[in-house]
């Protein structure tokens, strides 16, 4: 809180009148809102830019260079779980890269923990250099079709809705129950009435999408075509447009940012992991290639920042002016966006800050409660009158799923993959001790010639998902996820061949972003020696039991039509 000392020091330093804390000399600052770049020196009290377009002197001086200064960038929807390390080591690993705020939903973890994994992240973001903000997760689970870890009502939600950190109610998935006035989906949405509420409404248009709207759903960043997009901000709705791991939307939506739209449209990457952060970047590498793509250079900086603070209600951020916060990326390029500081609340990124956050103690040690499984359990029997076999497909960069058939062969031990037409085994094992459920089906679009690969990343009830091209295989993945308490397997012959654990929650791991990047590098390979064809296999196979993304989709209870919100026959 600011005190009067504080605020009466904050207006002097601006003046000029005495020294501010921090000064950085010699820098280009970006307006976000008129495109202007002008040479100056920023001047920062606190946590608070206290003057701009002048000479200041400071207590603590950087030179910037003739560096470009820009508002510190906002993510506006993310799922830190799937980075796959803690918010500490996620902290670490994304604040280099000059976002210094991000917006996420922890409902990977709160499906498998509930409440507990609520308090887990809001305990973590009180600590974390960068400013971790939460929207409370809407839809745990996400539909009645498959079996979670836990289960929230808005009695279970209300406990933190005064959190400081706390912002509103997270991504509202379950769009049908919103559209069919489900009536515990309604009691979540009244009260978040007159507060934000996150929206998730893939391909909705037309009347369907101006009722889930009327409900004061505010966002989206499920569109994945500019026609889509363009609809969905006719109707009021702010546009995330979405680069994450495996969801990659900026090539099809770059088109609507614009002059006109820039204050309306925002950036976020929902789900991504520290291989492809340490490769290609986070929300810098989006900045730098909507700039490659001809889009307007400070409406893209703008909807990294300003724009994103104004949609979420982010009152004190997003502009570099005196009496906003700040929250600063220093850029030796503003078309690469290539980023070398980054000041944070007014304080120089560096590792000393890092070192000096207080420890949250991990949670979810024991959530992997699943019985080990043989080859006999993943044995899929044909259906009585049926000659082909519905078949999820699946396309790189998109966790949409497709509606294949396939005519499988049929053995002593039921239908066979059929490697040749790239078919292989689904399965999806409960894993949460309620009642050891395995969903069996197919997936084309792997492109695995043998071996097998398993996730305890399953969004979003995080079952044990596993494709593989032999039951024996798809096997030894799966026990040797239960041994690791979660995490990735592949498995090649009977073996495993590469492994990531990930104990917390069966979603994260302990270990420094470093460490994950290398094991993911490692698995990654294991993979393409499989002849694996996707750029992301283990995310892909993460997203192949969400019931709410279109079109078919395998859960822990069979093989399930998002179309039609009920299990294939």
């Amino acid at each position: 809180m600011t005190t009067a000392a504080t605020l009466t020091r904050m207006i002097m330093a601006g003046q000029g009148k005495e020294p501010a804390d921090l000064v950085i000399k010699n820098v280009r600052l970006l307006d976000v809102i008129t495109g202007a770049v002008t040479s100056t020196d920023i001047a920062i009290v606190g946590d608070r830019i206290v003057g701009t377009h002048a000479s200041y002197e400071g207590k603590t001086v950087i030179d910037g260079g003739g560096r470009f200064a820009v508002p510190g960038f906002i993510d506006t929807h993310l799922h830190i779980e799937s980075s796959l390390v803690t918010p500490f080591e996620f902290d670490r690993c994304v604040l280099p890269h000059g976002v210094t705020t991000v917006i996420c939903d922890p409902h990977e973890i709160a499906n498998v923990l509930g409440a507990e994994g609520i308090r887990y992240f809001l305990d973590c973001a009180e600590q974390t250099v960068m400013d971790i903000r939460v929207n409370l997760s809407s839809c745990v689970p996400a539909t009645g079709f498959e079996t979670s870890g836990a289960a929230l009502e808005i009695a279970d939600l209300e406990p933190f809705r005064s959190h400081p950190k706390v912002i509103g109610l997270a991504e509202m998935m379950n769009f049908p129950g919103v559209l069919n006035a489900d009536p515990g989906i309604i009691a979540k949405l009244v009260a978040f009435q007159g507060g934000h509420i996150d929206g998730h409404a893939p391909l909705l248009r037309g009347t369907a999408l101006n009722g889930y709207l009327a409900a004061a759903i505010r966002t989206d960043h499920e569109a994945t075509s500019a026609a889509e997009a363009r609809e969905k901000l006719s109707k009021g709705m702010a546009i995330l447009i979405r680069e994450g791991s495996v969801s990659k939307d900026l090539k099809a939506l770059a088109e609507v940012l614009d002059e006109n739209t820039s204050s309306f449209v925002a950036l976020c990457t929902d789900d991504r992991n520290p291989l492809d952060i340490a490769e290609e970047g986070h929300l810098d590498s989006s900045i730098r290639r909507l700039i490659a793509m001809g889009r307007p250079l400070h409406h893209v900086y703008r909807a990294a920042s300003h724009s994103a603070a104004r949609i979420f209600g982010l009152r004190d951020r997003g502009l570099l002016a005196p009496g906003w916060r700040a929250d600063i990326a220093l850029l030796d390029s503003l078309e690469d966006c290539r980023v070398s500081d980054v000041i944070t609340g007014g304080r120089l990124v560096v590792p000393a800050l890092f070192a000096a956050r207080k420890p949250v103690e991990s949670v979810g040690l024991s959530s992997m409660k699943a019985k080990p499984v043989s080859a006999d359990d993943f044995i899929a029997q044909p259906k009585p009158g049926r000659n082909s076999t519905p078949v999820i497909g699946v396309k790189p960069g998109l966790i949409l799923t497709f509606r294949d058939e396939a005519t499988l062969e049929v053995t002593e031990a039921g239908l066979q993959p059929d490697l040749a037409a790239d078919v292989l085994k689904v399965a999806v094992i409960e894993r949460h001790g309620k009642n050891g459920n395995i969903g069996r089906g197919f997936v084309r679009g792997f492109g695995l010639k043998r071996g097998a690969i398993a996730s305890s990343v399953g969004h979003d009830s995080h079952n044990i998902t596993v494709i593989g091209a032999t039951d024996a295989d798809m096997a030894a993945a799966v026990n040797r996820l239960i041994e690791l308490r979660g995490g990735f397997a592949v498995a090649d012959g009977g073996k495993v061949t590469a492994e990531l654990a990930l104990p917390i929650a069966g979603l994260m791991s302990p270990k420094p972003f470093e460490e994950v990047t290398h094991d993911l590098h490692h698995l990654r390979d294991a993979a393409y020696a499989l002849d694996c064809v996707l750029p992301e296999p283990f995310l892909q196979v993460a997203f192949l039991a969400l019931p709410v993304i279109p079109h078919l989709k395998m859960t822990d209870r069979g093989l399930f039509d998002v179309d039609k919100f009920d299990f294939v026959d």
